[in-house]
């Protein structure tokens, strides 16, 4: 058995690192899931290696329209939503210097309105299955200043405080509501990057895998986390400890 038997989740930013590595272990613990990536072509790909019972959906998180056609097709083709896993995200390095303040809107509204905008849409679901799990990808860069630009720190700032704010508000409907704050992953996003700049003082002086955050993940996803809500949880090679 696995940890996700029978539960039905949404990923978003499926197409490639993190969110890849949550949909292909989630599909592997049990559930059925519904890929949604802003690049079709990669959600497809996600859903191919994820193999049994995973969907892609082409679409842009920031657009309620497409959150919506990612609501019909889990509703659609699985009956209804247990989990949410609220994980696309983009990146900036700017410091408030040099910030550009259109890149700061879709910075927002990617990393932190599309958020709370996913959150209202599937409660609703949610409430119909008597219980269900959010999964927001945060970041340290929620939690301290040093691990990203300006928009990115206030967004993942921002995503804590959804996830702090939903998990009070929606607890009496059974919807627990929690955080992964990743450090230093390897992902696409990071690609080219000296992650050693952010890597050797810490606990853990290595890069994390995709894979580990998928790990929390399925454990905040799961029944495992039954008493746990509104929590941002590192999962940082020990950066937030220094």
């Amino acid at each position: 058995m696995g940890q996700l038997d029978g539960k039905v989740a949404i990923i978003t930013g499926a197409g490639s690192g993190m969110g890849r590595a949550m949909a292909i272990r989630f599909v592997k613990e049990g559930a059925k899931v519904v890929a949604v990536d802003y690049a079709g072509d990669s959600a497809a790909e996600t859903a191919k290696m994820a193999g049994g019972d995973c969907v892609a959906v082409s679409g842009d998180v920031s657009k309620a329209a497409d959150l919506d056609a990612a609501i019909k097709v889990a509703v659609d083709n699985f009956g209804g939503i247990d989990v949410l896993c609220n994980n696309a995200g983009i990146l900036s390095m700017n410091d408030v210097e040099t910030q550009d303040w259109d890149e700061w809107d879709r910075v927002q509204a990617i990393n932190c309105k599309a958020v709370a905008m996913f959150i209202q849409k599937v409660v609703p679901y949610m409430e119909k299955r008597g219980k269900g799990a959010i999964v927001n990808t945060a970041s340290v860069a929620g939690l301290v200043a040093e691990a990203g630009g300006l928009a990115y720190t206030v967004s993942k700032h921002g995503c804590v405080g959804i996830t702090r704010h939903a998990a009070t508000t929606l607890g009496s409907k059974n919807i627990r509501v929690n955080a992964i704050c990743p450090g230093a992953i390897a992902t696409g996003m990071t690609k080219g990057m000296d992650m050693s700049v952010f890597t050797a003082d810490k606990a853990i002086a290595r890069t994390g895998q995709p894979e580990e955050i998928a790990a929390a993940a399925v454990f905040l996803a799961s029944d495992e986390s039954s008493f746990m809500t509104g929590v941002p949880m590192p999962v940082d090679g020990g950066w937030v400890a220094k």
